[in-house]
């Protein structure tokens, strides 16, 4: 059976995105171990200008792929970020990205690491991360399996990462119109209560959420939940204003 058929199978057989990610990369892992079973797996993504490991063979994986995230450089970021291969043959020679990266991934036992960009063909960007405790793991033979196997799952992990960027932004929709919708009701409220325009209502909700230091959607649950008899009903009053010729 081919890899993309096994990875295939493995978005068939996983209950989420995140299973899948966490199962490709320990299978990717397995592939690309070899003759020893000591290589690790990270993927990492780019998206929105952030990066995140969102799959990883063992915590290990994830713990050196953050040491990249909080230094702001490293070998799968710079992968990523101009789909390019990158290549550490030795941790204890290696300064590209100054003394603290390879100090602080060597310190995991590691000695190589091979970084590949994943064709996404979109606004992501992501790469494959392996980890080995040899130094030159890498070389050669193992290089070019890992290029063939990172090119046959692209097309897999493409199609998981458009799925899941669809699935967020469809559930950010739908907590944006829920939380729109429970403003509106309260605006409503507030305009009932106070006989007054929607902008004073507007206005009136505003400045109970400053003045409580409470999000807005919160106050007007909060507004909703009490009118509907969840708790006792709140009113808020319209701001005082200052009248000329009278008291404020």
């Amino acid at each position: 059976m081919s890899a993309t058929d096994q990875v295939q199978n493995l978005i068939l057989e996983s209950a989420d995105f995140e299973e899948f990610l966490n199962e490709l990369a320990r299978f990717s892992a397995r592939q690309m171990a070899g003759d020893g079973d000591d290589a690790l797996c990270g993927i990492t993504l780019l998206r929105d200008r952030k990066a995140a490991t969102i799959g990883w063979s063992s915590p290990s994986a994830r713990k050196v792929d953050e040491i990249q995230y909080s230094l702001s450089q490293g070998p799968c970021l710079t992968a990523a970020e101009e789909e390019r291969e990158v290549y550490v043959p030795d941790l204890f020679q290696e300064d590209r990205w100054g003394p603290d990266y390879a100090a602080a991934v060597a310190s995991y036992g590691l000695r190589s690491v091979f970084s590949l960009p994943f064709n996404l063909q979109g606004e992501a960007k992501a790469a494959l991360n392996l980890y080995s405790e040899a130094p030159h793991k890498f070389d050669g033979p193992a290089a070019a399996r890992a290029r063939d196997f990172t090119r046959e799952i692209s097309e897999a992990l493409r199609l998981a990462v458009r799925f899941s960027l669809h699935a967020d932004s469809a559930a950010n929709l739908r907590a944006t119109l829920e939380s729109r919708t429970i403003i509106d009701i309260a605006i409503g409220i507030v305009m009932a209560q106070n006989r007054c325009s929607q902008e004073a209502a507007v206005e009136i909700l505003t400045e109970a959420s400053s003045n409580s230091n409470t999000k807005l959607r919160d106050i007007a649950k909060s507004l909703v939940d009490s009118v509907g008899g969840a708790g006792a009903r709140t009113h808020y009053q319209e701001p005082s204003k200052t009248r000329s010729g009278g008291a404020a």
